[in-house]
């Protein structure tokens, strides 16, 4: 059975050059995977829709690619701000104790205290780590590192953190 989950890999951030080059933000790690998968699926106005993949590179410190229906500056311009996703069986499966950001996303977070702190609303990336946005009763920032996780529990949707509530 197929999983028609999409999973947001990135999402297009400008243009480059006048033959329909977009310039990708991507959150893979190494930042260059994105360019391992086609077709993408961009969401943009409240719709998604596949593009195909023809050709990408890194470009400084990000990505350029260039998308089979896109052949100029113009078109290339009206994709900006489109998310990238794409289906959740185009990707391999994670390692152990890895997990892929969407896995995470609604589940309930749960201090040491047994107090629900709220649900993922969304992660988020800095220099040091990645971060946890917890919404509930207030929103809580909590970094997604090793001392501070206690535990991922995909099947009971639910993940255990030494924190405390008032942070």
């Amino acid at each position: 059975m197929s999983d028609s989950t999409k999973v947001t890999l990135g999402y297009i951030n400008g243009v480059h050059g006048v033959r329909g080059w977009v310039k990708v933000f991507s959150y893979t790690q190494p930042i260059e995977n994105i360019l391992n998968y086609s077709p993408w699926l961009l969401y943009q106005h409240g719709q998604w829709r596949s593009v195909v993949l023809q050709n990408g590179r890194l470009q400084g410190k990000g990505i350029v690619a260039q998308l089979k229906e896109c052949v100029d500056r113009d078109t290339a311009s009206q994709l900006r701000g489109a998310k990238i996703a794409v289906y959740r069986d185009q990707l391999p499966p994670p390692e152990d104790d890895e997990y892929y950001w969407s896995d995470l996303m609604g589940l309930t977070v749960v201090n040491q205290d047994n107090i629900t702190l709220g649900k993922v609303d969304y992660l988020l990336t800095t220099n040091a780590n990645d971060v946890l946005v917890v919404k509930g009763e207030q929103e809580h920032l909590i970094p997604f590192l090793e001392h501070v996780i206690v535990n991922v529990d995909l099947a009971q949707q639910r993940i255990d953190v030494d924190w405390d509530a008032d942070f």
